[in-house]
């Protein structure tokens, strides 16, 4: 059996080497009543005189066993009375909460859960939250991630600390706990929803261990071992994972995010996965991909060609352009039809550009793109604008013969996400000039031309 000091010793070690705790820290634990948690709060107790620890304790009621938890609460309060550890007990409604619906029971309580720990946490001003996971749990956890599909962030097990969370027991086997509570002689709480299969981790517990531990003895010490080799490995290609996005990201908002491919298309298969799971939490509030979803992004870096496309869930669409990776949630956007009267500034919100059109009876010197003259007499007022059409298409300044406009956009490489954007200003049903681009050499001053019109166009933003 474990007596006193041995688990204090193991478990200061355990806190030593992933550095769970400094001295004089505030630490609030979380506490069921169970062995785990009842143990945790015993070490910690002990530890906190050589840590100067200041500790409180809360139970979270999750609202699913209301006949069981008021005895639970009054339990863990006199253990903390005796121990003089401040105690608090919080409520979460799981049953009615929305996302019931969507990610289960079990997965809506422990997000609720740890909700009302990080609310107690700041109310005592706690630096750190202690819960009481042991060695067991991380391997249960490990298979459970195995059986259902993980990568291998989720194949390492429970973290031994993340954020505010520690595990201070996660080297510790749920035997050694036991033997340790028999010794001392405390009393806990069994939670009989321990004792249903119907939860995974329950049928886990009381069916397959039991099995693999007669396969392998020293069962938990290898899921405890591959976990960390595993934890290693990952943290290692994290750092790789940092290094490569600093040299990929072109732009950035919180709706979309442009990456160089170049660097992309060279990258191993295994990396370039991370790599975009890590770029896609820069979207705002976009949930994670599947692992299918984020292949078939790979599958277009490395496979497609420019201006293919993906529709994602979620409103996600990632577009190859050119040297590009293009992912985006914003809606696509398409220009409305406008009339343009000379003398008058007109404001085309969906492509961000201000156009300004006026006559005069001196030519001047443009440049096609920024801006353009016409001969007044050839057109048609007022003028429209508008986006592309199927069939449009116009005879390009300098060019000598008709072309279509949806061939000019491919030669001038001109995003296929964009091309509804371009504005198009027409007299009647002839398109005159392609904002940006070019002229049509029909509606240019010749030697005849006596009335000019000036058109220019400029950033909204500017």
């Amino acid at each position: 059996m474990f007596g006193n000091s041995n688990l204090k010793e193991k478990v200061a070690c355990t806190i030593s080497k992933y550095r769970l705790l400094n001295l004089n820290e505030t630490v609030l634990i979380g506490l069921s009543g169970g062995p785990d948690s009842i143990c945790l709060l015993h070490i910690l107790h002990i530890l906190s005189r050589d840590l100067k620890l200041s500790l409180h304790a809360v139970y979270v009621d999750h609202g699913l066993r209301p006949d069981d938890v008021p005895q639970e609460i009054m339990f863990c309060r006199n253990v903390c009375m005796d121990l003089k550890i401040d105690f608090d007990s919080r409520e979460v409604n799981v049953k009615t909460h929305p996302s019931i619906k969507k990610h289960g029971l079990q997965a809506t309580a422990r997000e609720l859960r740890y909700a009302a720990l990080s609310e107690a946490a700041h109310a005592v001003k706690a630096s750190k939250i202690a819960l009481g996971h042991t060695k067991n749990d991380n391997g249960e956890t490990l298979l459970i991630n195995l059986i259902r599909g993980a990568g291998m962030k989720g194949l390492s097990g429970i973290a031994p600390a993340r954020g505010k969370i520690i595990r201070p027991l996660l080297e510790i086997t749920r035997q050694e706990i036991l033997s340790f509570l028999e010794s001392r002689g405390l009393d806990y709480i069994n939670d009989p929803s321990n004792l249903t299969e119907k939860y995974l981790r329950n049928t886990l517990r009381r069916r397959i261990m039991p099995e693999l531990t007669r396969l392998n003895p020293d069962i938990i010490d290898t899921l405890f071992r591959t976990g960390e080799i595993l934890r290693q490995e990952d943290e290692y290609l994290e750092i790789q994972v940092t290094k490569s996005l600093m040299r990929l990201f072109s732009r950035k908002t919180p709706t979309r995010i442009e990456l160089f491919l170049a660097p992309m298309e060279t990258m191993t298969t295994i990396l370039l996965r991370r790599v975009l799971r890590r770029a896609l939490l820069e979207i705002k509030d976009l949930p994670t991909l599947s692992f299918h979803h984020i292949e078939a992004i790979v599958s277009l870096i490395q496979k497609g060609q420019n201006g293919d496309f993906l529709d994602l869930p979620h409103g996600l669409k990632a577009i190859r352009r050119y040297s590009l990776l293009v992912l985006t949630t914003e809606k696509p956007r398409q220009l409305k039809e406008y009339e343009f009267i000379p003398n008058q500034e007109l404001y085309l919100e969906e492509a961000s550009l201000v156009l300004k059109a006026s006559t005069t009876v001196r030519p001047e010197r443009t440049d096609g793109k920024r801006n353009a003259i016409f001969d007044a007499n050839k057109l048609q007022i007022p003028l429209i604008v508008r986006r592309r059409k199927p069939g449009d298409y116009f005879l390009p300044s300098g060019f000598g013969k008709r072309k279509k406009i949806q061939d000019f956009f491919v030669d001038q490489k001109i995003p296929r996400d964009e091309r509804d954007t371009v504005p198009l200003i027409c007299s009647g049903e002839n398109i005159i000039w392609i904002v940006g681009h070019r002229t049509d050499n029909r509606f240019l001053p010749d030697s005849n031309t006596t009335n000019f019109l000036l058109i220019s166009s400029h950033s909204a933003r500017d």
